[in-house]
């Protein structure tokens, strides 16, 4: 897979939902109510219960319509088993070119964490798809603008760590392609309701502020 088959995926509704802590049983459920909500990457952090048979079971659900994969990343020898599960994308909160190589060795996308122009640039190099600007809520929207203005313009930056509903349209304005959305979205145990009002707020939030922002 290429950046060029990420895009389609944020192109209609430019955010990642993370799932963290999210159990096997509540795996199919959570990545329906996302799915209509308008999500079409849907990643389970590695740190979560059983995470390799929640992404099997969103993979058989929804592979066919979203990339599903996993966050929290950190070994080499974990991505044979994402890939295993039907997982498709590979995100990591650091820049490690032995991971970027062999996912894209697995035919996978690769979204690689930085939070300097030194990281981006050799996460660029190893061949990684797209840049998860990590932790967003520390690099600020002026630390990504700065970081836009260096590495290539058609580089996918996707900023990720304390994104809300109040917050995110800032860092669309410093340069950001897409967002990650972690527990302002999900949390561990909260109920489907729950979740559905908070995927079904992120997305009236973007839909009435797309047109000003593809606009700047």
């Amino acid at each position: 897979m290429t950046l060029m088959e990420l895009e389609p995926y944020l192109d209609s509704f430019p955010f990642i939902a993370i799932t963290r802590g999210i159990k096997p049983v509540d795996a199919v459920s959570s990545c329906s109510i996302l799915y209509k909500a308008g999500f079409r990457v849907i990643e389970t952090p590695l740190n979560s219960p059983e995470p390799y048979q929640s992404i099997k079971l969103m993979a058989a659900a929804f592979g066919d319509r979203a990339l599903i994969g996993a966050g929290t990343v950190v070994t080499v020898d974990q991505i044979e088993r994402v890939r295993d599960a039907g997982g498709q994308i590979i995100i990591s909160p650091h820049c490690d070119s032995g991971i970027i190589e062999m996912t894209k060795k697995c035919g996978m996308i690769s979204i690689a964490g930085v939070a300097t122009p030194t990281e981006a640039m050799t996460a660029i190099r190893a061949g990684t798809d797209a840049l998860k600007l990590f932790p967003a809520e520390i690099i600020q929207p002026v630390g990504l603008k700065a970081l836009r203005s260096v590495i290539p313009g058609n580089t996918l930056l996707i900023p990720v760590g304390g994104i809300d509903e109040n917050n995110w349209n800032l860092y669309f304005l410093a340069g950001a392609k897409a967002c990650g959305l972690g527990s302002s979205l999900y949390k561990a145990g909260m109920s489907s309701d729950n979740l559905k009002q908070r995927a079904q707020l992120f997305r009236s939030r973007w839909q009435a502020s797309k047109d000003i922002l593809s606009t700047t």
